[in-house]
This record gives structure tokens, sequence and C-alpha cells, in this order.
């Protein structure tokens, strides 16, 4: 598919912030299963452009002046395929690496003794499927009930949450079962629904030696597909939230998302 995306972000504040920095990552991974067409981010300062080990775009910008809103909008155009299967560079980061649970992803005993049943000794991607499936029908999709430093571990006692839940969950899971998995976070195109928002799902490592994933969507219970835009891919969401940052100043915040997704 053809795809136009704007995704603005604008922060308000009670008070004057001195002084902010603003990492980014806000711009969608150069892969076999989307080629970006045109993408543009505008702040309200220069950015400075990197790449992070997982090779995904970053952009830094300081704020030295007295505010009280800051916006920041991405947009552009991405043609996307349907594609849930991706192999990594030789110089990527080892899938090894993504065995290690961070401490939104550490599961508790109670997380492991629910799950241990369906460990298996050999996993396809089907299997992984039903996993997801798994963490799907029982984390029942809810706004407002979690926040974004809610733990897998949280998640399942609240037994409610949102597609970071869902991912946090499949990745602590499959971790525990010494299969690699990573966060990746990005867009899901969804033509019935006008209140969109940033989109998490997994990328899970069965063939390690060749570090080939596959992308699992645990909130759709589905593979990845034409309909997936991927920005970033990392540890978990803290690894590789689109904005985030630290202020001087400003008191309470108030933050206010917009995202739009069509069809060219």
């Amino acid at each position: 598919m053809q795809l136009k995306i704007t995704h603005r972000t604008e922060y308000l504040y009670e008070r004057y912030v001195h002084h902010s920095i603003h990492e980014l990552r806000l711009t969608p991974i150069n892969s076999s299963n989307q080629a970006i067409d045109s993408w543009k981010i505008s702040t309200p300062n220069k950015l400075t452009e990197s790449f992070d080990a997982f090779c995904n775009t970053c952009h830094v910008f300081v704020m030295d002046s007295n505010y009280m809103n800051l916006m920041i909008e991405a947009k552009g155009e991405i043609h996307t395929k349907d594609q849930s299967i991706f192999e990594d560079p030789k110089d990527a980061v080892s899938p090894y690496y993504l065995l290690q649970q961070t401490h939104l992803t550490e599961p508790s005993s109670a997380m492991l003794e629910h799950f241990e049943s369906l460990k298996k000794e050999r996993w396809t991607p089907d299997l992984l499927l039903k996993l997801a499936k798994e963490i799907q029908e029982m984390i029942s999709y809810e706004s407002g009930i979690t926040v974004i430093e809610t733990s897998a571990a949280q998640a399942f006692e609240l037994k409610k949450g949102v597609c970071q839940d869902h991912a946090h969950m499949m990745l602590s899971i499959c971790r525990s079962f010494d299969i690699p998995a990573r966060y990746v976070s990005g867009y899901f195109y969804d033509e019935d629904n006008s209140d969109l928002a940033s989109h998490a799902w997994v990328d899970v490592c069965l063939d390690i030696e060749n570090a080939i994933w596959h992308s699992i969507d645990v909130t759709n219970a589905c593979f990845s597909n034409d309909r997936h835009i991927r920005l970033a891919v990392g540890r978990d969401y803290a690894h590789v939230a689109p904005v985030k940052g630290i202020r001087s100043g400003g008191g309470r915040e108030e933050l206010n998302t917009k995202l739009s997704i069509e069809k060219c």
C-alpha cells in the first residue's frame, strides 16, 4: 500500500520550560517491507541525526530558551509490502543480546507458572502466533489503565492494557523460554478507526545463527503485514520510544498526539 502519514506530538506546560533535550525515533526503518518515498520531521530547533546499534535513525534537538508549548511533527509517504519475516544485516546486534530481560519485561513467578505449560522444545511461527493469541485474550485491550512505565508483570496482574503491554508480555515470555525477541515501535493502518495512535508489536528470532526474525502483532494476533509501518526496534518501549527527553522547569505537562494515516 501507498500510505500518507502525519504524526503530531504537542507538549503544553503550566510554566516556562527553561532548558530541554529531546530524542526522537520517528523515522521509518529502511527495510525490505517498506520504502520511504518522502519523510520530514519538523521541530522548533535544529536536528542532529545519528544511528543507534540497532540501525534505528535517531534525532536529537535542544531547546535553550524559555517556552510553554512544543510541537513535533513527522510526516511523509511510504510504500509498504505484506511481509512478516526479516533478516538482519551482518553488522546488526546479535539476537543473543535480545535474550536479556529489562525492568519492563522481567517476568513474575506467577507469569512463569502460568505460561510454563505452553513451553515447547521446538518452536514454529504458528506456535508463536498461538502464544501471542493467548496473551491477547488474557490482557483485554483497554486504554487509560496502564502507563508507559507499566511492566509486563504489572499488566499480567491487571489483566488489562494496550499494545505496549501486549508486546512487553510477549517479550517477557519468549525471553524466559530462551527465544530472542525485540520490541517494534511503529504505526498500524486501520481504515475503520479514525482515532489512531502509535503501535507496538514484536520480532521473534527462531534462527539465531542467520538472524531471521518473525514479526508478530500481539494486539491483533497476526503476523505483520502491509498495514504495519516500522519505526524502530530495541529491547523494550523505553529503549525505542518515538519521543523522549528531559527538561528543566515547566511544572505540570499536558501531552496531545494526533496521528493520521491515509491511502494515497
